[in-house]
């Protein structure tokens, strides 16, 4: 199987994009409309003639497609990377389309010679514009929460910077941040009801609907969640500590599932001590490798029927790794309670998984792009070549507090579904 793949030139495809935008984003993401101030449109365009590293979240499939927005207001197409394992979804037709639109691939826990090679090239030109997702696969389908950004994400920036200077000493690489929000539209009775809808299927699937009728919807959710924790605990025979909270119980069900996914993958310097998202990370990262027929001696050997078992086991466990309580309880607006509800059909009637991307929201969405305050990469870069670890995790640093800041901004812009009052009262009912 091919390992790296090149964005592919083509001026048709983005043309016929950009004129279908709109309807096709409706369409495969039920986006009807992009919100974006006039000032960072303005800012944008600046940046036209002059380098420019844009970083923004990625919780969803969705973000990509904003990203050509952007580049379709400044008139100038993006490159940015995407997991290898995108390109070979629906047959390789996702992989097809986005090449042509400016993406190309970067292979998870290894060294991807060809993929950096080409990122230090674009932030090299005079006027390479690159998007960099600074969380990296797998998506998290939590608009609310950052995940770890991937390790070397300011590094490439930094490469880039050195490589540029090669060709002229006073050149700067502009660095520029957003963070996308998606709305749900639709009127809260309508919400209501077709969460309602949703939730007796899944009651009925899992026979607990007489149980749950006079409860509250968002007591109804983490009834669910509650049983499907239990499940959990008996198939992994996880000996349940009914005195602890979920979000102790259901991380104790995640490491098992971890821990079992690395013996059937024999992952060598597995560190069962790690926290869950990291270790998800380096076994899912092996089984694309295997996917991938990567050629290291350093691999076990594994049937077929081994690495597609250990794929599906990956994608299920990610569910239950991003799985919090108090996410939905604390703030339950439409876009949280949809995001659990995706994770509970994705589990119980086998719809795509959110570490496959989800499927998109069948209730119309609003998207907001917020912008910060951009600055020059020199601004974060010294001389002293032993500093340059230091310089790369400041600019870490300051990426991750900088996206969080605007994180918390959008907050304002949904609300919970339920009255402060009926909040209290389920969480008084469940402590």
């Amino acid at each position: 199987m091919r390992l790296f793949i090149p964005p592919v030139e083509n001026r048709f495809i983005p043309w016929l994009a950009s004129k279908l935008y709109f309807p096709l984003l409706a369409a495969m993401q039920n986006i009807r409309e992009v919100v974006i101030k006039p000032e960072d449109i303005e800012q944008l365009r600046k940046f036209k003639s002059e380098r420019l590293l844009f970083f923004t979240n990625h919780p969803s499939t969705a973000e990509p497609p904003l990203v050509f927005y952007l580049g379709r207001l400044l008139g100038q197409r993006f490159k940015f990377m995407a997991s290898r394992q995108v390109f070979n979804w629906q047959g390789g037709a996702i992989g097809w389309f986005i090449r042509r639109i400016g993406a190309y691939s970067v292979i998870a826990g290894v060294p991807d010679r060809d993929a950096m090679k080409l990122t230090r090239k674009i932030l090299s030109e005079p006027t390479g514009k690159l998007v960099i997702f600074p969380e990296g696969e797998p998506t998290s389908g939590e608009v609310d929460t950052l995940m770890p950004f991937q390790p070397g994400v300011a590094q490439l920036g930094l490469w880039g910077l050195e490589d540029a200077r090669k060709l002229d000493p006073n050149a700067d690489i502009n660095v520029w941040y957003g963070f996308m929000k998606f709305i749900i539209i639709s009127p809260r009775e309508k919400i209501l009801h077709d969460l309602n809808k949703s939730l007796v299927k899944i009651e009925k699937k899992i026979g607990i609907a007489d149980l749950n009728k006079d409860k509250h919807l968002l007591h109804r959710f983490l009834t669910v969640g509650r049983y499907l924790l239990e499940k959990a605990e008996k198939d992994f025979a996880v000996t349940p500590e009914t005195d602890k909270g979920f979000d102790f119980r259901i991380g104790r069900v995640r490491h098992a599932m971890l821990d079992r996914l690395a013996e059937k993958l024999q992952a060598a310097n597995y560190d069962k001590k790690e926290d869950a998202i990291r270790k998800w990370r380096s076994l899912f990262a092996l089984v694309e490798l295997h996917q991938l027929k990567y050629p290291d001696p350093k691999l076990p050997k594994l049937s077929a029927k081994t690495i597609k078992e250990a794929h599906s086991d990956a994608v299920q466990i990610f569910d239950f790794i991003v799985m919090k309580r108090d996410y939905i309880l604390d703030n339950p607006t439409p876009e949280r309670l949809y995001e659990w509800l995706d994770r509970y059909e994705s589990y119980l009637f086998k719809k795509v998984p959110r570490a496959l991307g989800g499927v998109p929201s069948h209730l119309p969405r609003r998207a907001h792009i917020l912008f910060g305050k951009p600055y020059q990469l020199s601004e974060l870069v010294t001389e002293n070549r032993r500093d340059r670890k230091a310089a790369v995790e400041n600019f870490t640093n300051k990426l991750r507090a900088d996206m969080q800041k605007l994180l918390d901004e959008a907050q304002s812009l949904t609300k919970p579904l339920f009255p402060a009052e009926e909040i209290l009262a389920v969480k008084s009912r469940i402590q």
